[in-house]
Formats: structure tokens, sequence, C-alpha cells
């Protein structure tokens, strides 16, 4: 938002979410009843669009896939929340040109109309029309919105995003995009003026203007070495690095997609050519290893467009599998098979927490392949592969997330910790001490009695350990005799009466706090009390189908206000929340805790990693 928003300053539909979308429905039923015109205006305009959409997606992707961009990266900060929101209206001035464009067309005695497929001149004449006036014109027009006045009612916001992504290049408020428009209409009304006018002019100069536009804000430098020495070039083009430097110094580097003007009237920045020798060798930004990476995985295959990378939008959200994703579920499969056969735990995002730079990676697993036996090894191997990659580069933890650290798939991370000693470095993390934590947090001080099931499970065994410690009874819903005798065991024996088996629910049909770490369904639920809680650690959650009931969330953390560049949710997790397993591995790197936390939950050192989590900041959701 700029600081003091001028007249014009929102596009007409600003207010109607996504029912700016209509604009389109004009065409769409021009197309679809066959009301289209001899120049089948309607469907080409349709199609510029989806082109134009579909090279925005392509850029953010190739812009946000670490493995591409982590060594020619230009500006080291990341983007949050806030930008993302801003830029979410990026694609008005697509709606805006499109209406334009077909407002001229149609508009009685010009003639912008009988337009042949492709003429063999459009080329050249748009090529220098653009490089004249256009370039000329809006060169002059960008520094004038750098005046005070200007750059205060309108040009403010597109600089509010100082780290930039390859849509950023069109958002601007709407009198901007006015002005933007008629100027770049001249190459077009310029060529068919000159009797080059065709239906190729408009694919050409349209989706060609929207990847020069992106280039120049993709945030990594990727224009060769030997492109920018031929002669003239670097008067011709810009890179990615030279644009940039407009956005971190502001009064230099001006220019459209043209550095001519700059090196004309004397605002090309000195520093230009430097920061591209820097970026294209990869020494703009010092790669270096992350003190953290926390390694998710796949859940349902739709959360595939939960990925940064893929829709940047819906991914700075929680996950939701909402309506309009279903059709693309079979694009899901193929992207699946692919990393099943030749995937391997990549970045899914970056971001920062007090000093501590960290990374999300991802297992190329998705949930139901975790209660695969057949698939045990080959996500064993894969996880395996990323601790060694991290260990290798310096990671100081790697924390386990969800599945990753399944008890009967590697024993809770104890298997790596196991296979590779102490020539392992990195301390593998899989974080439920504070998960165990955040939920004993929640039953009440007073409570005398629980209900626990998932008993036997690494988690269910601290916490019946925990409340018998302080005096709690706790009943554990158990068939097999011979683990709750091992977890009562491990009790002092003054605890061991407070431990009760149990094989039937009905056996909690007088206790107020359930504890849940085993599916319970509807009919499951019925036996517990009326104004009972349901304190769940069970993935996915347990239906909420008792009204006369409490149902607690999943453990989970609100990350500390020091905590930035995050532009993406933990998939159902609200903004600027983790699971509290990813928390532990954050807070075990924050006190560099030189041990392994793997295996068994060591209860005597809960109330330890809650205290450390609140002295940095960390609080429960």
């Amino acid at each position: 938002m700029a600081t003091r928003p001028g007249v014009w300053y929102d596009f007409p539909w600003a207010n109607v979410g996504a029912l700016k979308y209509a604009v389109f429905a004009p065409f769409v039923l021009a197309v679809a009843l066959g009301k289209d015109d001899a120049d089948s205006f309607c469907w080409h305009l349709l199609a510029i669009a989806a082109a134009r959409y579909v090279n925005a997606q392509l850029w953010i992707s190739l812009s946000r896939v670490h493995a591409w961009t982590r060594n020619t990266r230009i500006q080291a900060k990341g983007i949050d929340f806030k930008q993302v929101d801003r830029e979410d209206h990026w694609d008005d001035y697509i709606l805006l040109q499109t209406l334009v464009i077909a407002a001229v067309h149609w508009m009685p005695g010009l003639g912008f109309k009988d337009f042949p497929l492709y003429s063999g001149k459009s080329f050249a004449q748009l090529a220098l029309l653009h490089a004249g006036p256009t370039e000329f014109i809006y060169y002059w027009l960008h520094r004038a919105l750098h005046h005070h006045k200007l750059y205060s009612a309108y040009h403010s916001h597109h600089h509010a995003s100082f780290v930039t992504e390859p849509i950023t290049g069109s958002v601007h408020p709407f009198m901007e995009h006015l002005m933007y428009t008629a100027n770049f209409a001249i190459p077009l009304l310029g060529t068919w003026a000159l009797g080059g006018g065709d239906i190729a002019m408009f694919y050409t100069y349209l989706i060609g203007f929207d990847i020069l536009n992106a280039i120049g804000h993709c945030n990594f430098e990727f224009v060769p070495r030997w492109f920018m020495r031929l002669p003239g070039m670097k008067y011709l083009i810009y890179t990615p690095s030279y644009h940039s430097l407009h956005h971190s110094r502001v009064h230099t580097n001006f220019c459209l997609f043209m550095p001519l003007y700059d090196y004309v009237y004397g605002t090309a920045d000195v520093t230009s050519d430097e920061l591209y020798e820097k970026a294209i060798t990869g020494n703009a930004v010092p790669v270096k290893a992350p003190e953290v990476v926390f390694m998710a995985h796949g859940t349902e295959l739709l959360s595939v467009f939960h990925l940064p990378f893929v829709l940047r939008s819906f991914s700075s959200r929680p996950f939701v599998s909402e309506w309009w994703l279903k059709p693309f579920w079979p694009l899901c499969v193929p992207f699946v098979l692919l990393l099943r056969v030749f995937g391997k735990s990549f970045v899914a995002d970056r971001h920062r927490l007090k000093t501590l730079n960290c990374e999300t990676w991802v297992t190329p697993a998705w949930g139901f392949q975790f209660f695969m036996k057949s698939e045990f090894n080959h996500i064993n191997k894969k996880i395996e592969e990323a601790i060694l990659d991290a260990d290798k580069s310096g990671v100081q933890v790697v924390g386990l997330g969800a599945l990753n650290k399944n008890e009967a798939l590697n024993g809770g991370g104890a298997l790596f910790v196991n296979k590779h000693g102490k020539s392992l470095k990195t301390r593998v993390v899989h974080g439920n001490t504070l998960t165990a934590a955040a939920i004993l947090q929640k039953i009440p001080n007073d409570c005398k009695e629980i209900f626990l099931t998932g008993a036997t499970s690494k988690l269910g065994r601290a916490i019946a350990l925990y409340c018998a410690e302080r005096g709690v009874r706790v009943v554990m819903y158990t068939t097999s005799e011979e683990r709750f005798e091992m977890i009562r065991a491990e009790a002092p024996k003054k605890d061991q009466h407070l431990f009760v088996q149990s094989t039937s629910l009905t056996d909690g049909a007088n206790i107020k706090d359930w504890v849940i770490g085993k599916h319970c369904s509807m009919k499951d639920q019925k036996s517990a009390p009326r104004g009972a809680t349901f304190h769940q650690f069970v993935v996915p959650p347990i239906p909420e189908s008792r009204k006369d009931c409490v149902y607690t969330d999943l453990p989970a953390f609100k990350l500390p206000r020091e905590s930035k560049d995050f532009r993406s949710c933990e998939m159902t997790m609200p903004r600027g929340h983790v699971h509290a397993c990813h928390a532990g591995a954050l807070v075990h790197a924050l006190e560099g805790w030189d041990h392994h936390e793997v295996g068994a939950i060591d209860h005597t050192r809960i109330d330890l990693t809650w205290e450390a989590a609140l002295k940095h900041g960390f609080s429960l959701a």
C-alpha cells in the first residue's frame, strides 16, 4: 500500500474478490455460442490471457526452486506473508489489458480489425516501436513516478517489494497501469498503422513483454556472460541483477528493458556490471548451509499444490483440499511416480529465526507410503541420504517431521543414529519431547486421572510416565499386556499402582480427560462421558462428532517474533505456526544441545524443553 494513495489507486474490481474474473465471461460466451467475429478475436484474447498465466506460473515455480536458483541468487533476504498478500492481485493488468484491447478492436470507425494470422512484418516493427518511443516514454514516466508526490501516491506500492518475485513487475496501482497500458499500446497500434498488423503481433508482444518483465524481477541471475559480451548487448537488454539494483537503491536503473536510456541520461548504477559478475558466478549471495533443517513429507496427493513453488498464494494459507483442486488430482500421480523413481529430498522453503538460517526439506514420499511396509526401506534410504547430505554441509540439527520419525519406520530416528554413530556431527531430532510437553500443558493441573489411547507409542509412554510421577492415575488402553508392563516397570515402584491397563473403551466412561494417540471413531467417542475433553496427538485429528465434548488442537506452537521470511504455511497450520516437533528442532538448535533426540522420549526432559521453548519466545498455539 502506498503511503498516501492517490486518485484511482485501486482497480475497479478491487473489492469483489474472485468475481473479477467475470471480466472474461463475455469472451467465453462469445466463443462458446459461436458468436465470435471474423478475427476470432475473443478466442485469441482468451488464449493470450491463458498463456500469460502459464508464463507467470512457470517463472514463479522456476524462481522458487532452490536447487535451480541457490547459486545465482541476487538478494539474500526472503519474502513474507505481507508481500505475498500485497502481490496477490498481480494479474489485474491481464484483465485490464484484455478489456482495453477488446475495446479498441471493436471501436466504431477505427478499423483495428481484419488481421491476418501472420504477415511477416510485425516482429521488426514491434521491436523498433518498442525500442524507440515506448522505452523512451517509459524511462521518463518512471523517473516522474519517483518524484516524492507520485511516489508516495502510487509507485511506492511497487517498491514495497525490496526482494522481488517474477510477478512483482506487474504489481502497481490502477492509475499506473492505465499509464503503462497507454504507452505499451504504441507498438501494437503503430505496427497496425504501418501495415504490419497481424494476430501474431498480439501474442509476440504481450507474452514477450511478460517474459522480459519476469526476467527483471526473478531475483536470480541466469543470462550467460557470452551473451552479455556481444557488442552493444548491455545497452539493449537488462539482466535480473541490473533491475535488482533499482529495487535496492531506488534512484538508479530506471529503464524498462533497455539500459540504453540509463546510460544516455546518467542513471545507470555504476555497480551494475560488478553485481552481474558476482551474481552469475555465484558470489552475490554466499551459499552456506542452514543451521536447522526440518524434514517434512507429502500428506495427501493434492498437498503437492501446497508447495511454495507450485501455487504461491495457495501455499501461503493453511492447506485445505479445495474443490477446485480435485480436477487436477490426475496430475499428481505422475509427479509422485517420478519422485518415487528419481526423487531425493528437496528444499521447499527457507526462513530465519534469530541467528538461525532454517530450511524445510521434503522427503519424496506421501502419507499412504508410510503405511506400506514394502516402502519402508525406500523411505528410510531417502531420509538417510538427506541426513548425510546435511551432515556433510555442516547443518547443526535435522528435525524429523510427522511420519518421517514413525516408530515402525525407523524407531523415531534411532535407526540413523545407531547406524552412523559418532561420525554423525548433525544432531537428529524427532522433537517429540516438546510435543509431549505441549499435550501435557493442555491437561488441567488439578487432573487426577486420564484415559490414554495410543498408550504404548513413543508419546503415549512419555505422557504416562510423566503423569504418574505427578500422582495422576493413568488408564492405558492397550491390548498388549507385555508392552503395558514394560512401561509400568520403568516407573518408580511407588508410582506403579497408578498404571492401569484397559482393553475396553468403556473403562473411560467416567474419566473427563481423554488423551488420544490412536484413531477414535464417532462410535468410539460415545464411550467418553458428557463434558469430556479429547487431548489429541493422533494424525489426522479425530472427527469432532460430539457437541457436548471439547476437542483440543494438535500440538503446535506460534513462532517467536524474531522469525523472518516465512511465506508459506506448514500444511494445515495457521500462518506463523509450526508443528510441535518442528518447534522442538528449532529449540534444540537455539539451546545448542549436543545430544540426539531419537527413539524413546526422555520424560525427565519434558519440563526442561518446555521452559526452553518459552524462553526463546515460542507460545502454545
